[in-house]
């Protein structure tokens, strides 16, 4: 699949805020405004101001409204909910250069609050998997207890763990390990 820059860092915000999500035994990892000045400064979200309460209240509603894009069973579902998004954000594209970036596209309304600039670009990225037809690329990682999101992006749409130093490197060990045990203990 062929994405631009834009439209890549869009996708990666959208997962690192789908992975800020409370899960099992992972706690919610966007409860403060100072977590949420985190969040955007981790993504390098261009024109965030002062965040408030409300801000935080807002930007965790986005991110379970991209849940349940993730969550879709069909691609008419995830298109519906991505609509919903991207019209409440107010979607103004405008090409602009800015912090030594060249032109690019931003979704999001001059003077958008924080959430509608995550809803606008995130929710546009996300209807170009959409359009592509590659929704089955949204994925969650396969690792037992892992609740991360992630997008696979590789060639042949292979990607199982939301990290594969992380949960692939420990399934793997681990299955290994029991092969070890089973041939130990199998008569020879």
């Amino acid at each position: 699949m062929q994405i631009n820059h834009d439209t890549q860092c869009a996708l990666d915000d959208v997962v690192d805020l789908l992975n800020t999500a409370p899960d099992g035994d992972t706690p919610d990892n966007l409860v403060t405004v100072a977590d949420l000045r985190a969040y955007a400064e981790r993504n390098d979200v261009s024109g965030v101001g002062e965040l408030t309460e409300s801000d935080l209240a807002a930007v965790r509603s986005v991110r379970d409204r991209f849940a349940r894009v993730f969550a879709a069973d069909e691609a008419r579902t995830a298109a519906q909910l991505v609509n919903g998004l991207v019209a409440e954000a107010g979607t103004t594209p405008q090409l602009t250069d800015h912090d030594g970036y060249d032109w690019h596209v931003h979704y999001f309304a001059p003077g958008a609050s924080l959430a509608h600039h995550i809803a606008a670009d995130g929710g546009m990225a996300l209807a170009f998997v959409i359009v592509a037809g590659e929704r089955d690329r949204l994925r969650r990682c396969e690792a037992p207890e892992c609740p991360r999101a992630f997008i696979d992006l590789s060639r042949n749409r292979s990607r199982r763990y939301c990290d594969s130093r992380t949960c692939g490197n420990r399934l793997h060990v681990a299955a290994y390990r029991a092969r070890q045990r089973e041939s130990a203990h199998t008569p020879g």
